[in-house]
């Protein structure tokens, strides 16, 4: 367990700064995580890779020439907000278009997306690069969960940048490289997050879990745990079950440490492995043992296979220089002293609401109190939901999401905004502190209603009605996804059908509408198999609870109905 913090809250955040402080000669400080501190030249495409904190020295150790341009770290096991990637993004970006590299988890997906959408929309070509290599997680490649795969992708890939690469030549160096990575893990134990007395998943005594995720996620089964050779045979056994097609029999072997597991036995289980491979006339082109993509302190490893070829060998041997990944010389290099932004850019009050919309925002934030104060109550009850599947951590997520955007609303409305301007502000500061999938749509769902009803007009039962269906659209079309996914969405969609019907009546028969519906498709989720986010690979097994995110939707709608 995580045993030395200050206040548990800022862990990631502290960590980030006194990594920074001890790396100086390789990186420094901008909104959202951190960029090179040497001079990058104009006209290269920029490398950005991050998602949440936990996994170090994923994602900011490998940030310096021949890697990464810059790195995004959100809070433990949670995605970054669209603003703190757009933010590292700019600084980084050269004029020859930027990537943001990330493990297909929705909350990455989300916020990234989020994020390129604002970039294109400045005229700067951003495209994202989604690592699936976790063969435990899925049948079908390009819906895998990305692990320890993430190290060679964005070591590959960043040396061909590195090297003048155009953004279509990357692009498609990178196709090919997470094409031909595969991971499968184990774990021994789970994970602890700071200021947690208990792991967020346990293993039996001799037994060891199948196909674990980085997030704290349990694995999908269990095995007795047998020796070191024994484990082995098992990964390099599923490992060459999935090698593809069209593929040379060489490889870059890969043995990841899960952050609690001492490196003399990742060396006892990459001899093994190597044996294994020798026997099955698998040529290893490379080989690493250590810790690459860890998750906290849980007790496990990964082993990753790179099926090579003649151009990934050439960038994966390239020179490197970062915090914690290093190859030959990248010779000599110039401190980079233009001056970056640390905070985020706050939403300002451009106009004044009107004096009925200014009411409105006050009552705007008497609801964002009330809601935070639920969801505090339901913070554990909302965590062990999420723990059966995720990381555990919803309940903290929604309450540190409340709370930013309680105190944003409160300084809007006091400065004169209007409920719209004053709901868009709350949105940006739940997306950009809450982080994860949860954070993402919370975010939009506050943005978007907020944009439906404006600053004039005082809100009517209708146009509370067409700000939840606003925020359902937003949703979806961040998301992708729809009712029997067992997601929020199953809660929303039948809260928003509701609203619709009451706006014969007042607001409060609207949200009292929506309340009822929301618990009545959050009850129903119990019953589905989870077809989208961290439990979809549980199949069967994400059976028989209810959606995390369905719940506290049902429980805000609820607390507004009063």
């Amino acid at each position: 367990m995580t045993r030395l913090t200050n206040d548990p809250a800022d862990f990631a955040s502290e960590a980030l700064a006194g990594f920074i402080d001890a790396n100086p000669r390789h990186v420094r400080a901008v909104h959202g995580g951190a960029v090179r501190s040497t001079k990058t030249p104009q006209g290269k495409v920029a490398i950005i890779v991050g998602g949440g904190s936990g996994h170090y020295p994923a994602f900011a150790g490998w940030v310096g020439p021949g890697f990464a341009d810059g790195a995004v770290a959100g809070n433990i096991f949670s995605s970054p907000s669209a603003a703190q990637a757009y933010s590292v993004c700019k600084a980084a970006e050269r004029g020859a278009g930027v990537f943001i590299g990330f493990g297909n988890y929705a909350g990455d997906i989300l916020h990234f997306g989020q994020a390129v959408e604002r970039l294109r929309s400045e005229g700067i070509d951003a495209r994202t690069l989604v690592v699936t290599d976790d063969i435990a997680s899925s049948q079908e490649h390009s819906q895998r969960r990305g692990i320890a795969g993430d190290l060679p992708t964005f070591k590959v890939v960043g040396a061909a940048a590195e090297a003048g690469a155009d953004m279509d030549t990357v692009e498609a160096l990178f196709d090919k490289v997470n094409h031909r990575t595969r991971s499968f893990g184990v774990a021994f134990d789970g994970c602890t997050l700071p200021g947690h007395d208990e792991p967020l998943f346990t293993v039996p005594d001799g037994k060891v879990g199948i196909g674990l995720g980085i997030h704290g996620e349990p694995g999908i089964d269990e095995a007795d745990l047998g020796t070191a050779h024994e484990l082995a045979q098992l990964l390099v056994d599923g490992l060459l079950k999935d090698k593809p097609a069209d593929v040379e029999d060489r490889a870059i072997v890969i043995v990841n440490g899960l952050g609690d597991t001492k490196y003399e036995e990742l060396f006892v289980v990459y001899r093994s492995v190597k044996q294994l491979l020798d026997q099955a006339g698998i040529e290893i082109v490379d080989g690493e043992a250590g810790e690459f993509v860890t998750s906290l302190d849980m007790a496990g490893l990964s082993l990753t296979l790179v099926w090579a070829d003649q151009e990934i060998e050439k960038y994966w041997f390239a020179a490197c220089d970062t915090p914690a990944y290093r190859r030959g010389a990248v010779g000599d290099v110039e401190v980079d002293d233009t001056e970056l932004p640390t905070e985020a850019t706050a939403v300002a009050v451009a106009e004044q609401g009107s004096e009925a919309s200014q009411q409105a925002a006050g009552q705007v934030v008497s609801q964002l109190e009330a809601i935070l104060n639920a969801l505090k109550s339901a913070e554990k009850t909302l965590g062990d939901a999420d723990a059966v599947a995720g990381d555990g951590d919803h309940g903290e997520g929604m309450v540190r999401g409340a709370l930013h955007a309680h105190r944003e609303a409160a300084r809007l409305a006091g400065e004169g905004a209007g409920a719209g301007t004053t709901l868009r502000g709350a949105g940006d500061k739940w997306s950009e502190h809450a982080g994860g999938t949860s954070g993402a749509l919370w975010g939009a769902i506050l943005t978007a209603f907020g944009s439906t009803i404006g600053d004039q007009d005082a809100p009517d039962a209708a146009a509370v009605a067409a700000g939840l269906a606003a925020g359902l659209e937003a949703v979806q079309r961040l998301g992708q996804a729809q009712v029997g996914d067992k997601t929020l969405v199953d809660a929303y969609d039948p809260a928003v059908t509701a609203a619709q019907g009451a706006t014969g009546g007042d607001i409060a028969a609207v949200w009292a509408a929506a309340a009822e519906a929301a618990e009545g498709g959050a009850r129903s989720t119990a019953d589905m198999v989870a077809k989208l986010g961290r439990a979809r690979p549980l199949g069967e097994k994400s059976r028989g609870t209810e959606d995390p995110g369905a719940t506290s939707l049902a429980l805000v709608l609820r607390t507004l109905a009063g």
